[in-house]
Order: C-alpha cells, then structure tokens, then sequence
C-alpha cells in the first residue's frame, strides 16, 4: 500500500516538474512549485517546535505523567493536544510508556485533535467573514462530535483494542466537550482564546527556532537537551518531498470529480463550491477557509464539521507519516478519512433539507 502510495507520489512530482519546465501549461506547475514552497512556512511552524520538544517533554513529564497514570492514560496522549507536525508527534513519543499508544497520540490523535485545537480553530476563526463565524463553529463542534469515529478506527488500525482505544482517549474527550460547551454557549470568548493560544505557540516555535539556529551556529547550548535544528529541518525536507507530488495529485483529482460533485451537489443539497471546498481540505486547509464566503450555509457548516478530522491528510500530514512511520499511513489516513465523512454525514442530516432550518444540538 505504501509503495503504491509512494509511486502516485513520484508520477506527481514528475508531472508537475515537467509541466513547470513546459512553461506550466497544465496548471501542475504551478502545484510542483507551490510544494515546495511551502517548505519555509513549514519550517517556521514546525522546527522550532520539534527542536523544543525533549526539553518540553522532560518538564512536563514532571506533571503530565503522574497525573496521567492516575487516570489510567498513556502520558502519551498528552501530545495529541499539539499538531501533529507541530511538535505532538515528538512529544507524544517522549512521554510514551507504550510505543503503540506513543505512535497513535503522536499521529493519529495529533493529526485530528491536535490540528482542530492548535491550527484550524485560530486559524479559521480569524479568516472567515465574522458573519460566517457562527457557521464555522457549528460545523467543528459537529466535527468534534464525529471525532470518535476516527478516533476509534485509527486506534483499531494501530493495533489497540476498543477499550484501550477509549480509554486512552479519555482526557481527549474530556477537553473536545469543553470545546463543544465553550463554542456552544460563549464563541466570542472562545474566539478570542483561541487567538491567545495561537500567539503562544508562534512565540514558542519561533524563540525554539531561534535558540537551535543559535546552538548550531556557535555551539552554545542556551538551553541543553535541545534537539539539533538540522534533525528539525530534515523532518521539515521529508515533507516537503511528499508535497512536491501530493498537490500535482490532488489538483488532478480536483479536476477529476468536477462534475460528479456538481451531480453530488444537487442530491445533498449543497453547492459543488462546498464539496470542493472539502476535498481541497484534505490537501491544506486554508483554501478551504479563503473561499468559505463562497459556499452555501449547509456547505459552509459541512465543511467546518469535514476539516475537524480530514485537514491537511494528502498533504503535510501524509509526508509527516510517510517520514516517520510510513506503515501506519493506512491507520492515519482511515481515521481521519472516517472522521471527516461521518463529521459532514451528521452536518448535512443534521441540516435537514435543503431551506430548512434543520435540527439543533
């Protein structure tokens, strides 16, 4: 599966690089170049953060790991409160007293959890039109109510039991219902958390970024036990070569299901910009929330609630898994797949019918 997966890849990069040198006549060019491009916000986001990591693992396993075997949880899940390619992968694993439940906290939870609370909620809630914004945060509680779906298949695929799987995850569901309450009943001051949040982790990432450029420069070690930013920066490249035919793919699959999704549209009611929207999701999520204004309101809720579990699958987060632990991409990409269908599933039923007012939560 892997290698079929690796294979798509590469015909991907070699069709975009060969667009690219035929003066971008396809458009998968463009998409090559895009790929790489973003190996510099990537960087920004993601070095620092991994460069902090033991050091970060090694205070707050101080806290974290009593607290958690008091519950009866792995430490590990602790990390899947960060993204997965900002730091919850390594953490995850540092705190792991179970290597399984250390690669399913650092992939499958941090690629669905960590993502929706250190990533799309900021990022979203700050992109789209402040009248959109009651939509968007109904379609992510919707998506953290359909969480467990993935949760629990990607947990399957990774080896654990059900029970262990929920059982793990305990503190997660814990603090999505804290989300759910606090988008629920005060979205405002969520909104203003959130961004807070956010601030913080950039401060970090970049004060990480700037103590490992320093240490590598001269030597000195401001903080010791510090990861080398050049191990950072290679996690960084390993993505950035996914990425260079993963966007070429998906812009052709893009294509592809244009007009199946306009006839999809009209059976689920929703615009084909919506289902475009959603698939695009998978890829980055922020096209997603730049054409948001676009959508119909049942797309809008629909893709809020699909970018919970499916942001950034066949893009970042394929090349993070295909870079650390490649045979557990089948485990990843299921459970987030899973999540993000059954997350829009439950927003269009719970739409009702095209017009209508639909149910509420």
């Amino acid at each position: 599966m892997n290698g079929v997966l690796m294979a798509v890849m590469a015909a991907g990069a070699a069709l975009g690089g060969a667009d690219r040198v035929l003066g971008n006549r396809l458009g998968l060019g463009e998409q090559f170049e895009k790929g790489f491009m973003l190996l510099g916000p990537m960087a920004l986001s993601m070095a620092g953060m991994i460069c902090l990591v033991p050091v970060l693992a090694d205070w707050l396993g101080r806290v974290i790991v009593p607290l958690y075997r008091l519950m009866g949880v792995d430490p590990a899940m602790f990390g899947s409160v960060l993204a997965i390619d900002m730091g919850g992968y390594q953490l995850a694993k540092e705190l792991a007293e179970d290597p399984v439940v250390g690669s399913y906290a650092g992939l499958v939870v941090s690629a669905i959890f960590g993502v929706t609370l250190v990533f799309t909620i900021p990022v979203g809630m700050g992109m789209v039109a402040p009248e959109d914004r009651p939509l968007l945060a109904r379609g992510i509680m919707l998506g953290l109510a359909a969480m467990p779906v993935g949760l629990v298949a990607g947990g399957l695929l990774c080896g654990l039991t059900l029970p262990a799987c929920l059982r793990q995850n305990l503190p997660v569901f814990a603090l999505a219902l804290a989300l759910l309450l606090g988008l629920r009943l005060a979205p405002d001051r969520m909104v203003k958390g959130f961004c807070l949040l956010s601030e913080a982790i950039k401060a970090l990432v970049t004060l990480g970024l700037v103590l490992g450029a320093v240490e590598t420069l001269t030597g000195w070690a401001i903080l010791p036990g510090m990861a080398p930013l050049g191990e950072a920066m290679e996690v960084v490249a390993s993505i950035g070569v996914v990425m260079l035919g993963s966007l070429p793919v998906a812009e052709l699959l893009r294509r592809g299901l244009e007009r199946p999704f306009a006839l999809l549209g009209r059976r689920l009611g929703v615009s084909p910009r919506s289902l475009t929207g959603m698939l695009v999701g998978l890829v980055s999520p922020l096209p997603t929330l730049a054409m948001f204004g676009e959508m119909d309101r049942r797309g809008k809720t629909a893709a809020g609630a699909f970018l919970v579990s499916g942001a950034s699958l066949m893009a970042a987060h394929m090349g993070f898994v295909l870079s650390t632990e490649p045979e557990l991409l089948g485990a990843v990409a299921a459970g987030k797949l899973s999540g993000a269908l059954a997350a829009a599933a439950l927003a269009l039923w719970l739409g009702g019918r095209p017009g209508a007012e639909g149910r509420t939560i």
